[in-house]
């Protein structure tokens, strides 16, 4: 079983409890989220993305990367989408 490693990272638990509720975007408290309720041995990565409606992939992906990088890599970032739509006041304040 898949498990996060928090004591490679210096983090306990409840560290990982906090980040979950403190962190600024909601998927990374979504993935904080995870990452404590496998982490504490209260569900595992397949029935925990079943109930998120997220694939098992994905929560396991969020628990290697953690592994691996940190909890710095947890955090959400955005890498694309559709830009919006200024409107020309906007533009000029760019």
């Amino acid at each position: 079983m898949v498990r996060p490693d928090f004591e490679k990272w210096d983090q306990t638990v409840t560290d990982i409890r906090r980040l979950s509720i403190e962190a600024e975007h909601p998927r990374s408290r979504e993935r904080f989220q995870a990452l404590y309720m496998i982490g504490s041995g209260q569900e595992n990565a397949s029935r925990w993305a079943q109930g998120i409606n997220r694939q098992k992939q994905t929560v396991l992906d969020w628990v290697h990367r953690y592994n691996e990088y940190g909890p710095g890599s947890i955090h959400y970032q955005h890498t694309g989408g559709r830009q919006m739509n200024l409107s020309e006041a906007e533009k000029k304040r760019s």
